[in-house]
Parts: C-alpha cells; structure tokens; sequence
C-alpha cells in the first residue's frame, strides 16, 4: 500500500472514531462508573472489537477480488456511493450542542471490555462502513501484509482515540469542547469520504472508457 494511501485511510478512521456516538457514551460511561483503569478497558476492547471487524472485511473482500473480479468493481462503486452519501450527510450534519453524559454503570454490568467490545462489533452500520471504505482501498495485489496493516489501522486508531478521551475525561471542559467541534470534526469527516468517493467513481468512468 502506498504511504498517501494508508494515510488517507488513517485520516478517516480517526475522523470516524473521533465523531460522537454510542461508543463514545460507552467509553465514557465506563470510565465515570469505574475509573480510568474500566475506561482504558473499554477503549481498548473496543479497538479490537473495530480491528477484528477490520480484518474479516479485509480477508472476505480479497476473496471476491480473486474469485469474481467484476462483482468486486460493482461493489466497489456501490461502496464509493455509498461513502458519497455519507460524507454529504456529514456536511449537513448539525450536531447538538449540549454537553455529552454518561450514564451511570448498571449494577449487572458485563464489564467494561465486554461492554466495549460489543458496542463496536455488534454494530451493524460500522460492518457496512468497513466494507464501504476497505473496497476503495484494498487492490488484488494485497498479501497479508498489506491486509494487516488496514485492520491494525483501524483498530489501532480506534483505541488509542479512546485511550486519549479516557485520560483527558476528568479535565474540565474537555467533553464540552468535543461536542463544541463536533460539527468541524462532522465537516471534516465529510469532505474527505466525498473526495475519496468521487475519485473512485471517476477511475472506475475512466476504466470503462
């Protein structure tokens, strides 16, 4: 994988991780109920749970390419579409403005790396977004060196993301300044995925020429 690329792919997997969402009301749950040892848990199950996702939408995508290469184009456009309407979503968001709380950690909780764990790899929007942005990246080529490297991206990525929000939760301020830039992060999110989807739309145009 060339270096630009693998970069672009990180800037969206902490784009994505960095938006608010049921993962981050997890982390946060778990850190305020149990400490920044039941945060650290969480986060960093829950980045296991994004880079087993990764790898299994990684290996079953580089079966297609070898078995039926044409069904793998038409998903990957379908994908690059499918990014498109994410993105643009993304740059109409309008993200609220309140501050981010935690609910308090139940008494029968499953624990937090469980908890962790779960809310990422039970989540059926974060298989379809794997496959939607692994199928603009991935090439025949790949071995599984290359299909390493995108699954431990995105986990990675995704654990230290929540690692940092775990450590900076107890300074004042610090949720209330993620939410307050939750629409330049929304924004930001959004014109990267556009950009990439077009330029997948505009090779696979070129291709058919």
């Amino acid at each position: 994988m060339e270096f630009s690329h693998w970069l672009s792919l990180l800037g969206i997997c902490l784009l994505g991780a960095m938006s608010p969402g049921p993962s981050l009301a997890v982390v946060l749950k778990c850190s305020l109920g149990g400490g920044r040892g039941a945060g650290l848990s969480a986060a960093l199950a829950h980045g296991v749970g994004v880079g087993l996702y990764g790898l299994l939408t990684v290996t079953g995508l580089a079966g297609l390419i070898t078995a039926t290469p044409a069904v793998y184009r038409v998903l990957q456009l379908a994908g690059a579409l499918y990014l498109l309407y994410l993105g643009a979503r993304a740059l109409r968001s309008n993200p609220p403005q309140a501050p981010v709380h935690a609910a308090p950690l139940p008494a029968a909780s499953r624990g937090p790396a469980m908890e962790g764990f779960l809310v990422a790899f039970l989540n059926p929007k974060l298989a379809v977004f794997m496959l939607a942005l692994f199928s603009q990246f991935l090439q025949a080529g790949f071995g599984a060196l290359e299909k390493g490297l995108m699954a431990l991206t995105v986990g990675i990525t995704d654990a230290l993301w929540y690692a940092l929000v775990v450590l900076l939760v107890s300074r004042r301020g610090f949720l209330e300044t993620l939410r307050a830039n939750a629409r330049i992060i929304d924004r930001c999110f959004g014109v990267i995925l556009v950009l990439l989807a077009l330029s997948v739309i505009a090779d696979a145009l070129r291709s058919a020429a």
